[in-house]
């Protein structure tokens, strides 16, 4: 018999608890919600779990919060562990499905750092909600933080409207530059780790 691995485990982080200790269930204003995930994706790198990268789920209407994710691919070892494919995969298992669009679900929106790398697009795209709030897009977060995001076509929001998903752009922006601009100073001291995808093939 092939001697195989059988199951793979992402999850967030203890001290996930620690920040979300003082954060209220619900969280009416999308800059609000927003804030909380710079908070999570500024703590995240400092912490080693991953990049500087957060995500969180809520009720697009009521603001409750469903699920929040951060980027544990240093953590976890696992390459498709980002913060998008937590806060998704974690707020399909509170509803109980895998389509947060499903009948009789309020209407769920994903709110992110920055607009997502080629990966989290196929997820969000596929994973049922129906608004997508992010701080920005544009090459700022691959120049300053020397990650590589992936071949994501010009027309990506467009892409996302046409199938029923609202994008909402620009929120809290220079609050998430800030955030990339820390990072790239500790990856500048030799502190951290970046993972990318190879630059050609080896």
């Amino acid at each position: 018999m092939i001697d195989i691995a059988r199951e793979f485990r992402v999850s967030l982080p203890a001290w996930i608890d620690d920040e979300l200790a003082d954060v209220p269930a619900v969280i009416p204003a999308r800059e609000d919600r927003m804030r909380l995930v710079h908070r999570l994706a500024d703590r995240n790198w400092r912490e080693g779990n991953g990049g500087p990268f957060a995500a969180l789920v809520a009720e697009r209407d009521t603001g409750r919060i469903v699920s929040v994710g951060v980027n544990v691919v240093l953590a976890s070892g696992v390459s498709i562990a980002h913060a998008e494919v937590l806060a998704l995969g974690l707020a399909q298992t509170a509803t109980g499905g895998w389509d947060l669009g499903g009948a009789g679900l309020p209407v769920h929106e994903l709110v992110v750092n920055w607009r997502p790398c080629v990966q989290c697009y196929g997820a969000t795209l596929w994973s049922g909600v129906r608004a997508l709030v992010v701080a920005g897009e544009g090459p700022e977060l691959e120049e300053i933080t020397t990650f590589d995001e992936g071949p994501l076509g010009s027309d990506w929001a467009a892409q996302f409207e046409a199938r029923g998903i609202e994008v909402v752009g620009d929120v809290l922006r220079e609050e998430a530059l800030t955030v990339f601009r820390n990072y790239r100073k500790a990856v500048d001291a030799g502190g951290v780790d970046v993972y990318n995808a190879r630059g050609g093939a080896e």
